[in-house]
């Protein structure tokens, strides 16, 4: 079966969004998937299916944690190999954002058009920067993401539903499950 990585969108924040990654396994395990391992609490998962399609397994995802939790759950899905080359893409993008900055990837479902990518990039402000590659938008902030111009939902707005991870997150992803 081919393995993916599922990033989960706004789990376990405030009261009523929480999804226990036991949980998640144990429901996610109880659908059909194989494999299943997460990583901390906020929604990133390996798992196996017999589906051929990133779409597909995303879609599945959808709708087994909508029926299980009562609330929609957004879902970004790669290959092992995608988030290998999100991470590689990380490693050689030049630095944009002068001084000490955090390193953010923001996951998107669909690839964002050449013209759209080029408006994120043009939204660099002092301290902050956005490159898209792919399915990835990389995101350089000097003063903290919680407060951020360039934060997901500015993003969510141009590019459609997507989910952001610490780069340090990553690369522990990218170690353990990339390919």
């Amino acid at each position: 079966m081919p393995g993916y990585v599922a990033f989960l969108r706004a789990i376990n924040l405030g009261r009523t969004r929480k999804l226990p990654m036991a949980e998640l396994r144990t429901c996610l395990e109880q659908a059909g998937f194989g494999g299943v391992e997460t990583y901390i609490q906020t929604g990133n998962v390996r798992l196996r299916s017999t589906m051929r399609s990133s779409d597909r397994v995303a879609a599945r995802v959808e709708e087994v944690l909508e029926a299980d939790r009562g609330f929609t759950v957004p879902t970004v899905v790669l290959t092992p190999a995608e988030l290998r080359q999100v991470f590689d893409d990380a490693c050689t993008l030049e630095l944009p954002v002068a001084g000490d900055v955090r390193r953010y990837v923001t996951f998107l479902k669909r690839p964002a058009p050449p013209e759209v990518a080029e408006e994120v990039a043009a939204l660099d402000a002092d301290g902050e920067a956005a490159r898209v590659v792919g399915r990835a938008v990389h995101v350089w902030v000097r003063d903290g993401y919680r407060n951020a111009r360039l934060g997901n939902a500015v993003l969510e707005r141009r590019l459609g539903p997507a989910t952001t991870r610490d780069l340090k997150v990553v690369t522990t992803l990218a170690e353990r499950w990339g390919a």
